[in-house]
């Protein structure tokens, strides 16, 4: 299935769409410069421009067009305002989903926030805007009508994967997790429709990806 990855300069982005091309799987690499795209050409991926904050629905669209599943990984990033969190992290997610229906896309992979519910807007003062823009775009994409998986990852670390993690609907308490075992969950999510469809947090834990996986939706 041919799968297109936004926001592949990202740090959980960029390992996902790494992880498919070494699986020789059918994957796009989304960018909003040019630059990126260019570097990416070079490098041997497939790559596109895709650009949540400026392109509009229809166009958006028309760049979805023939791509089985979507994964929003796209962030504006800490070092920007609430105005850009609300227009990337909100609109540019709602804009993603409106467009991938309107392309016929068969599932849409979310990468959202450990805790995006309404009680955890204060959880986290700095990070306010950032939740109440994940809780929104998150509910936005439960009633699209559109099918999908959203994964709520625990504190991001740059640190290598170990392979281990622990899935739960909720977990009571926090938890950190590295990107690339994030990545490594959302891979095996996009390649194995046993387990799409669902919502689930993810941190570091005892049981290898996969059995995590399985285990969680055998619960489901």
């Amino acid at each position: 299935m041919s799968i297109l990855v936004l926001g592949a300069n990202g740090g959980v982005g960029k390992q996902i769409v790494s992880k498919l091309k070494e699986e020789n799987k059918e994957v796009s690499a989304a960018y909003r410069k040019d630059d990126q795209v260019d570097k990416a050409i070079g490098e041997g991926y497939d790559a596109r421009n895709v650009d949540v904050e400026k392109d509009e629905i229809e166009k958006l669209a028309d760049k979805f067009k023939g791509f089985d599943q979507v994964v929003f990984s796209v962030g504006s990033g800490g070092n920007t305002g609430d105005d850009k969190t609300i227009i990337i992290d909100l609109d540019g997610a709602v804009k993603a989903i409106e467009a991938s229906k309107k392309a016929g896309v068969k599932h849409f992979v979310m990468v959202s926030t450990y805790d995006s519910s309404r009680e955890a807007f204060d959880s986290v003062p700095e990070l306010k805007a950032y939740t109440i823009a994940k809780h929104y775009a998150d509910n936005h994409l439960r009633d699209s009508g559109l099918f999908h998986t959203i994964v709520h990852p625990g504190a991001l670390e740059n640190g290598p994967g170990t392979g281990n993690v622990d899935i739960a609907k909720h977990f009571d308490g926090g938890g950190s997790v590295p990107r690339e075992d994030v990545a490594s969950v959302i891979v095996d999510v996009l390649e194995n429709e046993k387990f799409q469809g669902g919502e689930f947090q993810v941190i570091s834990g005892s049981e290898p990806i996969e059995d995590a996986l399985e285990n969680f939706y055998k619960k489901q």
